[in-house]
């Protein structure tokens, strides 16, 4: 069986977030869905489950997060600059903020923002050809 990921969100309104989230074009799994819960389809092995803080805290031992630190990076890749620009778009559009300027590298692009909730998603293309070779020799020898 091929492994699954599950990240999984606090928020305010899952009624909001789930509009936000289906407002970007993702598909919703009703199976994982109740009054606090829903489960946004990324990819087929990819499912971010949005959780109601009250249900949220139900998981947890410590507290959650507040909103104005970042507790994670959620990277998306996307299949073509467009792509991640259209994306964008649409969730400024749908009510998230600008989280960071645009990175160009030429060979690889993205975008940032917050959700409604103030979790963090990067969206990212690179060539195909880059991403083939691999990172950068200078790149390589920074992390050895």
């Amino acid at each position: 069986m091929p492994r699954m990921i599950f990240p999984n969100l606090p928020v305010k309104d899952v009624q909001a977030a789930r509009a936000f989230y289906e407002a970007l074009g993702f598909a919703i799994n009703e199976t994982f869905c109740d009054e606090q819960t829903a489960c946004v389809v990324i990819e087929q092995n990819i499912m971010v489950m949005l959780l109601e803080e009250e249900k949220f805290r139900s998981f947890i031992t410590n507290e959650i997060a507040p909103r104005d630190t970042t507790e994670a990076l959620l990277s998306l890749s996307c299949d073509s600059r467009d792509e991640v620009v259209d994306l964008a778009a649409k969730a400024r559009a749908a009510g998230a903020e600008r989280w960071n300027d645009p990175m160009d590298l030429g060979f690889m692009y993205g975008e940032s923002f917050r959700d409604l909730d103030g979790h963090v998603v990067e969206l990212v293309w690179m060539d195909p050809a880059a991403a083939a070779a691999g990172p950068p020799e200078d790149a390589q020898a920074a992390t050895a």
